[in-house]
């Protein structure tokens, strides 16, 4: 069996295609249901988000699951697979479980070491488990990859600098204000911007925001989002006394807040510190104001310096990860190769409780004398010498079991305890149960046939 991801993310596919194969919350547990009835497949999860779509199966057949998949898309989302092929990437095996890890830490995104993508991947086991479209690979692999995104954020400080403009400015002011509870932000201006670093202030505790933008209906439709009150810029320049925080973003050719304006604010608020944030190009305030006395101003460029020293950090912390899941892979490879060996382990125990079963029919039948007691003594000595002669060749064939001979070793062992006719029983209830489990044809849907070869779109990480 092997690991394939399939998907598609923000690198590989611009959001006019990405939007096209969204699924929706409702929808998930038909399409897990309807991607595990796809040939080939045994276990399977979907990871949706706004950045990426993505399908992690287990499959018996690896030269096949490419088409299969692509088949799978085609259906549930209606379009074409000529519109979508050249926008997918495909990760077997190994590399499957590195791009699962790294998704799971945060080196994948957009914004490299953020947190959300962990807590998505999680919800989206969560959900495939509940549909039983997980099996044993896919229980354990998914442990392992919410362990690395749980020790990428414990163990590192990579989700701890800010990464945007937006964000660096709620940095900076957490420096100044320690919190944010109870402070009033201004907007001058109703730009992307200034809208998406309120948003982090407000998300961080702002209280109140005064919106002032030279067309008013864009102000009230701004102020509506955070609950806040509308204003004509006249009157923001009047009310600069009553705000902690303000983001300047206008459009303006010159400056639109002099020193005069904040000296005179600062008399009235009695020097309690302010917070400017001139996100304009050209700036909207006058830079002398940086001079006066608890007036804290960042301009875009001291933003982007700060993003840029902090995105560095974020990469030296992202060496580190990277290490983390170098050694959940060899873990996770370890228990893969002590995987194959239980059928033979389970086999062995079997075989001999049999032999241990009919030897005490025979004694207990030569010695109808024993009572039950005895006859419990008997029973537990006698299997605590089972499991001893059993314990040690059980061990050495565990370690064998990750050498590169370990097929060797697995027949040896299997000839050497006669297990043969053990595992063949095992092997053909397997395949019953498995062709049993998987449905017919869909009445009316016909099987396309397969390709020869599958041309794949490799991605590099």
């Amino acid at each position: 069996m092997h690991i394939v991801a399939v998907g598609l993310n923000y690198r590989t596919a611009p959001v006019e295609v990405r939007e096209r194969f969204t699924f929706d919350e409702k929808d998930l547990p038909s399409a897990l249901r309807e991607l595990k009835k796809t040939n080939s497949v045994l276990e399977g999860v979907i990871v949706a988000t706004c950045n990426r779509t993505e399908m992690y199966v287990v499959v018996d057949r690896l030269h096949m699951c490419g088409y299969f998949i692509r088949s799978f898309m085609e259906h549930w989302f209606g379009i074409s697979r000529e519109e979508f092929t050249q926008h997918l990437y495909i990760y077997e095996d190994e590399q499957a479980i590195r791009h699962l890890f790294r998704v799971t830490s945060g080196l994948d995104s957009m914004v490299i070491g953020e947190t959300q993508i962990l807590g998505q991947v999680k919800q989206a086991f969560l959900t495939a488990q509940a549909e039983k479209a997980t099996g044993t690979w896919f229980n354990t692999l998914f442990k392992h990859a919410i362990s690395v995104g749980k020790r990428a954020h414990s163990e590192t400080s990579i989700g701890e600098a800010a990464v945007s403009v937006s964000y660096a400015a709620v940095e900076l002011g957490k420096r100044i204000f320690g919190s944010f509870n109870h402070k009033k932000v201004m907007i001058l201006g109703a730009g992307k911007m200034s809208e998406l670093t309120v948003q982090h202030l407000y998300a961080n505790g702002a209280e109140e925001v005064i919106v002032a933008n030279r067309t008013f209906s864009r102000a009230e439709e701004l102020a509506a989002k955070f609950d806040g009150t509308a204003c004509t810029m006249e009157q923001a320049f009047t009310r600069l006394h009553e705000v902690d925080i303000l983001i300047s973003s206008t459009g303006a050719k010159d400056f639109v807040i002099s020193a005069d304006m904040v000296k005179d604010s600062m008399k009235r608020r009695k020097s309690r510190p302010l917070f400017m944030i001139d996100i304009a190009v050209p700036r909207d305030i006058d830079p002398v104001i940086s001079d006066i006395a608890n007036v804290f101003l960042y301009d875009i460029d001291d933003l982007e310096g700060v993003v840029e020293t902090n995105l560095e950090m974020r990469r030296i912390e992202a060496a580190k990860i990277d290490s983390f899941i170098e050694e959940e892979i060899e873990e996770f490879n370890h228990w893969l190769k002590t995987l194959g060996v239980r059928p033979v382990i389970r086999a062995l125990q079997e075989k001999a409780n049999s032999v241990h079963e009919e030897t005490l029919e025979s004694l207990f039948n030569k010695l109808p004398e024993l009572d039950e007691r005895q006859r419990k003594v008997i029973r537990r000595l006698t299997k605590s010498m089972l499991n001893q002669m059993t314990h040690e060749p059980i061990n050495r064939i565990k370690e064998m079991a990750v050498d590169k001979n370990a097929d060797d070793a697995l027949s040896m062992f299997t000839t050497m305890f006669g297990l043969e006719e053990e595992l063949e029983d095992k092997e053909e209830s397997s395949v019953s149960s498995r062709v049993n489990m998987k449905p017919a044809t869909e009445p009316g849907r016909e099987v396309e046939q397969a390709p020869s070869r599958i041309a794949y779109v490799p991605v590099s990480l």
